[in-house]
């Protein structure tokens, strides 16, 4: 196959999938990883994807749940930063919730040392904190989803009634002025619903990249959140926007 034919094809994937990973890749192509990551990067250049390790992505479409073995090295430095910015919101002794995205991972990493109650529905974070002696975690169940490595579903709603919390740490798959914050998927925006009501304060973390778009579920308006930390210093527009609805603003500072 032709080295423009294969690029081709490894768009319409990208197109539809959202996400792929250089070992799939190469299986559907028949050659070497190297290979693959030659015509991502080309790919890259052209504006068309955005790669990380083990693979590339695409922000587009309202549906676009990306995978996540991805997600977790995408922007890494930038979530880093994020998290940084969100211990300093948060304190001894509170009781917090982490959702099950990526950013929050960070956050738990950022945190595993300081004396708090947890509660998440993610599998990842409950990996990081279950040895830590100074963190009381409770871990919400529900149905287990491998993709996302998270529990979410009715039950885990249900479990989420029963408490109510300091502070709560939940991202998106996107957030525009016009639309608000949404999601790709039904199951996990209903859990950040339930959030957005059992939490004294809401922060919800997004890295640039979710700024400007709109997913395929409604999550909530932001009046609904306390506050949004993000890596980069926003337009002016958004900070006006924000503070008409009285969300405080969080820049961090992405080294």
């Amino acid at each position: 196959m032709l080295a423009v034919t294969r690029k081709s094809e490894i768009k319409d994937i990208v197109l539809e999938k959202k996400s792929v990973t250089v070992t799939e890749l190469a299986k559907i192509f028949s050659v070497t990883e190297e290979t693959i990551r030659r015509d991502l990067k080309q790919l890259e250049s052209e504006g068309f994807l955005t790669r990380t390790y083990g693979g590339a992505f695409i922000q587009d479409g309202v549906e676009n749940n990306i995978d996540l073995s991805i997600r977790e090295t995408a922007y890494l430095k930038n979530k880093q930063a994020i998290a940084s910015r969100c211990r300093e919101l948060i304190h001894n002794g509170d009781s917090i919730f982490l959702d099950s995205s990526t950013t929050t991972l960070t956050i738990a990493k950022a945190i595993n040392d300081m004396r708090l109650t947890v509660v998440t529905n993610s599998l990842m974070i409950i990996n990081e904190l279950c040895d830590k002696a100074n963190i009381h975690l409770i871990a919400i169940g529900g149905n287990y989803t491998p993709r996302d490595k998270a529990f979410n579903g009715l039950s885990t709603q249900a479990c989420l009634e029963t408490f109510y919390l300091d502070k709560t740490f939940m991202s998106c798959r996107s957030l525009s002025m016009e639309h608000g914050i949404t999601d790709s998927l039904e199951s996990v925006a209903a859990v950040r619903q339930s959030l957005a009501q059992r939490s004294k304060e809401v922060y919800l973390v997004a890295d640039f990249s979710k700024f400007d778009k709109t997913s395929f579920i409604h999550i909530a308006d932001f009046d609904a959140i306390t506050g949004l930390v993000t890596d980069r210093k926003l337009s002016s527009q958004w900070v006006d926007f924000l503070n008409s609805h009285n969300v405080a603003v969080y820049e961090a500072q992405n080294e």
